[in-house]
């Protein structure tokens, strides 16, 4: 009987034993899954403060390339103005001078109307009825002496103004050569003042039609198309010889285009190719007119 219920407890021990080590694997896994779970949730919080923390990085990088940008702007803002400050024009600096010595001018002869004033206005000194001849001789040396003196004034200020330093005159070339040195540096309404100045006083010059030609291209640069236009047609009428004058015919014809004129810039690149064959501006209005025929098609 002892043999038996020994052999009985044996086995439930042997069919018991994989249930009870099932059950704390179970739990093993379980207790490896919680931890797992936490560890990857830690890790997405990590990744997200992350991510925060980099776009954070980002802005702070975009406000501070922002910041260079409108540092470097503001540089190059400061340069532009000083380099404005020294391209002004010789004949402005020449009407300055001339204005300074207008003033004074006018300061001289402020001060002697002030002189003359005064003396107007001072009432003569009482003089005795009589007077002997020899008091009348007496007091006449005084009166030449002023009189002495006066001229003696008028000739200093007469020296005075004699010694002011006469005004430079600029040469046609030197005007010229301002004007268009603002052109290449794209102060464009600075060039047309001073290519307007030297076509007033140097109209007989044989750069006058370059001059107006470069006027147009002025208005050409700040899509001023209809002044250009304008420009343009003026100088193949005024300069009908010019070595500009191809060149005036193809921008005259693209101020055109840009006014959305397709008939007349037509008109005025087929004139081109009919009078300059050979020139290289004849190229491009024949491609300009191919375009023209394209769009209208």
């Amino acid at each position: 009987m002892k043999k038996g219920f020994s052999a009985f407890f044996a086995l439930f021990l042997i069919v018991a034993a994989p249930f009870t080590l099932g059950e704390q694997s179970k739990k093993t896994y379980e207790l490896i899954y919680q931890d797992l779970q936490r560890l990857t949730q830690h890790i997405l919080d990590l990744e997200k403060t992350t991510g925060q923390n980099s776009e954070d990085i980002q802005a702070l990088k975009k406000i501070l390339q922002e910041l260079l940008t409108l540092s470097l702007r503001f540089q190059t803002e400061q340069a532009s103005i000083k380099e404005d400050q020294k391209q002004i024009p010789s004949q402005f600096q020449v009407v300055l001078a001339k204005l300074d010595v207008l003033n004074t001018k006018l300061n001289n002869f402020s001060s002697e109307l002030l002189e003359i004033k005064e003396i107007v206005l001072t009432p003569p000194e009482p003089q005795p009825a009589e007077q002997s001849d020899e008091e009348e001789s007496k007091e006449s040396p005084p009166t030449e002496q002023k009189t002495e003196e006066t001229k003696t004034e008028t000739k200093e200020e007469n020296l005075g103004e004699e010694e002011l330093p006469e005004i430079p005159q600029l040469s046609p070339q030197e005007v010229y050569n301002i004007a268009y040195s603002d052109y290449l540096n794209g102060n464009y309404q600075l060039a047309i003042d001073g290519f307007t100045l030297f076509l007033e006083q140097f109209s007989s010059s044989p750069v006058a039609d370059d001059a107006a030609y470069w006027i147009g291209e002025c208005y050409f640069s700040q899509s001023k198309f209809e002044e250009a236009a304008t420009q343009f047609a003026d100088l193949i009428l005024n300069f009908p010889e010019g070595d500009k004058i191809p060149s005036a015919y193809l921008k005259k014809g693209l101020s055109l285009l840009e006014l959305e004129k397709k008939d007349e810039a037509l008109s005025v690149f087929k004139l081109l190719i009919s009078k300059y064959p050979f020139e290289d501006e004849t190229r491009i209005a024949q491609e300009k007119i191919k375009e023209i025929r394209k769009t209208n098609a």
